[in-house]
């Protein structure tokens, strides 16, 4: 993929949420204007082989490579390493639980929370994103 086929909506970082409402299916608006989570198992980017790069659904902002997408068998697609500077991170208390949140940098979207439960993987952590969040854009080699 060549950096022309990015496309990062200047305007989305200012976006209204009634212009976000207009923009968005009502799941993609839960999941990234809410911080919402789609059911495991049920994103179709969870089963995706192909080599490629996976951008906000948000903004289009470039965040994570197919060559850092691993099979944590969680429900969610996963990822062990962020592009640099391209996500940012919140601490999380909600539902009882500590976590680490997972926002887009660029528009502030929520993606997903991280994880320091991947041993398996070189930086042993585990982004956990939501589909919903997220667009596949193929190589063009492949």
């Amino acid at each position: 993929m060549s950096e022309k086929t990015l496309h990062v909506d200047p305007q989305a970082a200012a976006r209204t949420q009634a212009q976000w409402r207009d923009i968005l299916t009502p799941m993609e608006y839960h999941v990234l204007r809410e911080s919402g989570t789609e059911r495991p198992g049920t994103g179709a980017l969870l089963n995706e082989k192909r080599k490629g790069t996976y951008a906000c659904r948000g903004c289009g902002a470039l965040l994570f490579t197919s060559d850092t997408k691993f099979d944590a068998g969680c429900g969610w697609p996963s990822f062990f390493q962020a592009r640099p500077e391209a996500v940012r991170y919140i601490e999380d208390y909600s539902h009882g639980l500590t976590r680490t949140e997972v926002r887009c940098a660029h528009c502030d979207s929520h993606l997903g929370h991280i994880f320091d439960d991947a041993p398996q993987t070189p930086t042993g952590k585990r982004y956990c994103m939501n589909s919903v969040a997220l667009t596949f854009i193929e190589d063009e080699d492949g």
